[in-house]
């Protein structure tokens, strides 16, 4: 080669290395996911993607709070008629019956593994988990992501204070009475709150006294659903809060979840709420937390029996691009791994 040719191939070999640099690698897809998760719950969410996304290279899950349930879920809807809707959105469980006639705006978890050839097993869930988002074939329309259920958590800093055994929870209404006066004896602002009340104390009440809640299998047999909460142990357990309440035994909260401060800051000795709620009350309590089954009337046949989940699942809207549902079924895969469940779990109850 002579001087000229040696001299162009310098020249040349500088702007092309520099145009190697400049060509970015090829982008991982994103995906976005609406939740409603905040506090410490949110901050775990937000592990969890972080996690998937360090895993490997071809996706990225974005976590988008979007508020509450509620917001979260009319936003996703408002986002499909534009059809600006994430590949994945969470729902809290009283609305699956509404995702699941949703029919033309979910793409079903168990065609959505299917057709990405990811591995999953829906028998690998608790079936009272799973069970509450299949159908009536078995199919998984969503998937199952934070199941909780209401348990009784308890202060054993006050506990001991009043005397009371701080290695043994109250197990029926009538020790809970007992306890709640002896707590107030010794200086607690008030014996014991609730959050969402009408999930504690009527649904998970009633399930836990063996009653149903609603004719037609309670609600699951047609849409000619009553409600027959209006009879003898339901009513007797209302007047028995009204009646706590006058002498703050029982203090009520509200509708929603706010009375679970009422507990994490000292006000409250016991707390009867969701096991989603450990990890804030861990991260706030300044006193050491016991843990207790639902309380029961001895006197009704055949309590106590079992509470019911609440929590929600991740759903898939449709509408998106095809490399988003191949990651969203990679993340459902990530997610389903028995190590990433049982930290989730752990860190979460």
């Amino acid at each position: 080669m002579g001087g000229l040719g040696k001299f162009l191939g310098r020249a040349l070999a500088v702007p092309l290395f520099l145009l190697a640099l400049a060509v970015p690698a090829t982008a991982a897809v994103e995906i976005q996911w609406w939740h409603a998760m905040t506090g410490e719950l949110g901050r775990r969410l937000e592990g969890l993607a972080g996690d998937f996304n360090a895993s490997q290279a071809d996706y990225k899950i974005v976590p988008v709070y979007k508020g509450n349930y509620t917001e979260t879920m009319t936003a996703a809807i408002f986002a499909l008629r534009s059809r600006l809707n994430p590949a994945i959105v969470q729902v809290n469980e009283v609305a699956t019956a509404t995702m699941m006639a949703a029919k033309g705006a979910v793409y079903p978890v168990f065609e959505l593994m299917r057709d990405s050839g990811e591995p999953f097993e829906p028998a690998a869930y608790l079936p009272a988990v799973a069970g509450y988002y299949t159908d009536s074939e078995g199919n998984m329309l969503s998937f199952p992501f934070n199941a909780s259920t209401p348990i009784l958590y308890y202060n054993k800093d006050q506990f001991r204070i009043a005397g009371l055994n701080a290695q043994k929870p109250p197990t029926t209404w009538s020790e809970l009475d007992g306890a709640a006066q002896k707590l107030r004896a010794a200086g607690v602002a008030c014996g014991f709150t609730t959050h969402w009340p009408s999930w504690v104390n009527i649904e998970n009440f009633s399930a836990y006294h063996n009653l149903p809640i609603a004719t037609r299998q309670d609600g699951f047999a047609g849409l000619d659903t009553e409600l027959v909460i209006n009879n003898p142990v339901v009513v007797k357990h209302v007047a028995a809060l009204a009646e706590w309440q006058k002498s703050k035994l029982f203090d009520y909260g509200g509708r929603g979840d706010r009375a679970e401060s009422k507990f994490s800051f000292g006000e409250c000795g016991i707390f009867l709420g969701s096991s989603a709620s450990r990890a804030d009350i861990l991260a706030n309590a300044k006193f050491e937390v016991g843990y207790g089954l639902l309380p029961y009337w001895s006197a009704v046949v055949g309590a106590p029996q079992n509470s019911i989940i609440g929590g929600a699942s991740l759903w898939v809207l449709k509408g998106r691009p095809d490399a988003e549902y191949k990651g969203a079924a990679r993340f459902f895969a990530y997610l389903s791994r028995p190590e990433v469940q049982a930290a989730w779990h752990q860190a979460t109850g």
